[in-house]
């Protein structure tokens, strides 16, 4: 692996500002596409996007090789078979369908809205956060449209925050942060730490996905068939604050509603390595039992397994000092 590969493993951000014309670029095409929205059926630009979203897969042969490889893992089969191609263009196909779904979000009226979570009982959602000492950590994967599924909730007015990268295209950040606040979710720039801090001090609701990729800096899991991490923020928020953990999975339905349903909470006792791992490994366990149903509906396009077989025996000898309490555990890079 090159070293530029290394470095685009699990690119939560550009390391580098781009250019300010190019940004405001993405944002006027990002702007004209919601307004055509609004102006054609919802089938054409879908089916554009989930197409184009498809071309590039099978253009990009690095993108297309972790890809394959995450499906692979899925689905227990080697990375070229046929059946991790067709789950991989599935995927990026359910991910145009995503995009066209939130630029539509903003026109969406209230009413129409509340029917877009259904068959779920949200109440219970309501008695797990009541019975925590802080506030509730939702982590979640990149499964169904979890911006859809907050606004389907929004009448309930429970305080949903949403940590967000702003530091890739921050003009394109700001209107995805005014479409969410739209329907009470309030978005938090990654890097305040403070405020998310802040948020679950107050017993307020805070939403983090944990899928974005390989890290080596994360706590190990076993996730599927092998070793990977996720990120060391939310079980180490978790036991700063007194919050519970709710792994959270928001399934497509059909083509215009979403179920939501959640695993047993975990409680995090104290930022102990043997405590961290443990409470990550069960979120890691939630991911995948709601990635398993519908690998299809998963649009993580980034690594999640490290490729080499030495990172792997690193991460299982990592998680077993964590499990023996040794200190040389890792610390993250904040919630993310």
């Amino acid at each position: 692996m090159t070293a530029r590969e290394e470095r685009l493993e699990a690119p939560h951000r550009r390391l580098q500002p781009g250019s300010r014309t190019f940004e405001r670029a993405v944002v006027v095409g990002y702007r004209a596409f919601a307004w055509l929205l609004g102006h054609v059926p919802p089938l054409l630009p879908r089916t554009i996007l989930g197409r184009g979203a498809q071309l590039s897969y099978l253009l990009w042969p690095t993108k297309r090789r972790w890809v394959n490889s995450n499906f692979g893992h899925v689905l227990g089969l080697p990375p070229n078979h046929p059946r991790v191609y067709r789950a991989a263009m599935a995927a990026y196909r359910e991910y145009g369908r995503y995009v066209v779904e939130v630029a539509a979000l903003p026109r969406l009226a209230h009413e129409r809205a509340d029917r877009l979570v259904r068959d779920s009982d949200l109440d219970g959602v309501h008695r797990i956060w009541q019975e925590s000492d802080g506030g509730l950590i939702f982590t979640l994967a990149h499964i169904g449209n979890a911006e859809a599924a907050a606004a389907g909730v929004a009448s309930r007015g429970w305080p949903i925050n949403v940590v967000a990268d702003d530091s890739s295209f921050p003009g394109l950040f700001e209107e995805f942060r005014r479409t969410r606040e739209q329907w009470g979710v309030h978005v938090i720039p990654w890097r305040n730490l403070r405020e998310i801090y802040s948020v679950l001090r107050k017993k307020e609701m805070l939403a983090l996905l944990v899928d974005w990729g390989y890290r080596p800096d994360g706590i190990p899991v076993r996730l599927f068939d092998a070793w990977t991490t996720l990120p060391a923020g939310p079980a180490t928020l978790a036991a700063k604050t007194g919050s519970r953990i709710l792994p959270i999975t928001i399934a497509r339905l059909d083509g215009r509603s979403f179920s939501v349903s959640w695993a047993e909470p975990i409680s995090v006792a104290s930022a102990d390595p043997a405590e961290l791992q443990r409470a990550t490994q069960r979120m890691a366990d939630a991911v995948a039992a709601s990635i398993a149903p519908a690998p299809e509906q998963w649009y993580s396009f980034k690594p999640i397994w490290p490729a080499a077989d030495a990172d792997q025996a690193l991460l299982a000898a990592r998680a077993r000092a964590m499990a023996a309490g040794e200190k040389s555990a890792p610390t993250g890079q904040g919630p993310r």
